[in-house]
């Protein structure tokens, strides 16, 4: 018999757990660990703080998992030893055959003075009652939404919150002004400049300013000020904090802490034998010199590629699978309609556009959502 311990119960973590489960033979084991009892995909962060449909509706228990013989276990992860392939859960020590990393990126609303006590940190789910709460009852001027360092999970997301909100003001009879600022020279770099037309073009048509290379130093009373330049007023400010690798990771000698895991892009392996890891974690460098963009898709299309290449190696053949680097991310860009940032990521000809908005595109996102969470938890 076999174990494989996952770390990590979001995106990534539970795509792999289930394609393990159908690949291994009954007696061996597949293990997920994560320190919450509940999953619910990231694109609902947006949606439940505007309003639009509340995060529960897309909540599964991960002991939903037990029913298709997937072992969940609920607790932080307090230290890893890639070398036994060993993790401290809770005080208790699980060793494994195999160790899948996929536990996401730490948001350090730490690193920035004063973002906690005058903003919101509208990308972590924890706190986002306090979010939709001070969305809901807006009745200000100006609202920011702020990018306080890269890469972060779900790049278009900022603008897609900014399009959305925009939406809702406008319906509340609410006549405010909605400005995105970010280190970045344009809005999603990976698109470049003329890529990137389209969605400056919807910002400007909705009256969304966009402040590109501004970086944020800390966050005051009524104002956002930065490295240079003049400070930013808000009635409203929504942030999207630095994002960081776990520390865990950092202390098991997996990951330096100002980097992230460094894993051989078509097998996702790291350094260690037997040891895989997924998703926003890591870094995967692209043809351009950035990095592969942290978004859902690309986890679940790493952690399948994994489980393949894990099941085959139990099986005692010759992994063969590799990650392609092919992936889409949806944004939505207001008025019922959304588009994807989609392409080929690796390789050496990077080909990567933005779709033209359609409101077949939006429904096609909340398909997303629902056909993975009957997959993954049944109907």
């Amino acid at each position: 018999m076999a174990r494989v311990l996952i770390l990590g119960g979001g995106f990534g973590g539970i795509a792999t757990a289930v394609a393990l489960r159908s690949q291994l033979a009954d007696a061996d084991e597949v293990v997920l660990v994560d320190r919450r009892d509940v999953f619910v995909m990231g694109l609902r962060k947006t949606w439940h703080v505007l309003g639009i449909s509340p995060l529960a509706y897309g909540e599964r228990p991960l002991a939903m998992l037990e029913r298709k013989g997937i072992r969940v276990v609920q607790g932080e992860i307090t230290a890893i030893d890639p070398d036994e392939r060993t993790a401290t859960v809770a005080g208790e020590d699980i060793g494994a055959d195999r160790l899948i990393i996929a536990l996401g990126a730490r948001h350090a609303v730490e690193e920035v003075p004063g973002l906690r006590e005058h903003g919101f940190d509208a990308w972590t789910q924890e706190g986002l009652e306090h979010v939709s709460g001070a969305v809901a009852g807006f009745h200000g001027r100006r609202v920011a939404i702020g990018i306080f360092g890269v890469p972060y999970s779900c790049p278009p997301g900022p603008y897609e919150l900014a399009l959305l909100l925009a939406d809702r003001l406008e319906e509340r009879g609410i006549d405010a002004e909605v400005t995105v600022f970010a280190p970045t020279p344009i809005p999603l770099p990976i698109l470049g400049a003329a890529g990137g037309e389209l969605l400056s073009r919807r910002l400007a048509e909705r009256g969304i300013a966009f402040q590109p290379g501004r970086v944020a130093v800390a966050v005051e009373r009524g104002q956002v000020r930065f490295a240079d330049g003049e400070p930013l007023p808000f009635d409203l400010l929504l942030g999207v904090p630095p994002h960081r690798v776990p520390a865990v990771l950092a202390d098991a000698g997996l990951a330096p802490a100002d980097g992230w895991v460094a894993v051989d892009p078509p097998t996702l392996a790291t350094s260690y034998p037997g040891v895989h890891a997924i998703g926003d974690c890591t870094v995967i460098g692209l043809a351009n010199g950035m990095p592969m963009p942290k978004a859902g898709l690309f986890a679940q299309k790493e952690g399948e590629v994994v489980a393949a290449r894990v099941a085959a190696s139990l099986r005692g053949e010759d992994p063969s699978e590799e990650f392609d680097g092919a992936g889409a991310c949806f944004v939505e860009m207001g008025g019922g309609e959304a588009s994807q940032v989609q392409g080929q990521f690796l390789g050496d000809d990077l080909q990567v556009a933005l779709t033209e908005p359609s409101e077949a595109q939006r429904i096609e996102k909340e398909r997303f959502e629902a056909d993975r969470l009957s997959a993954w938890f049944g109907g």
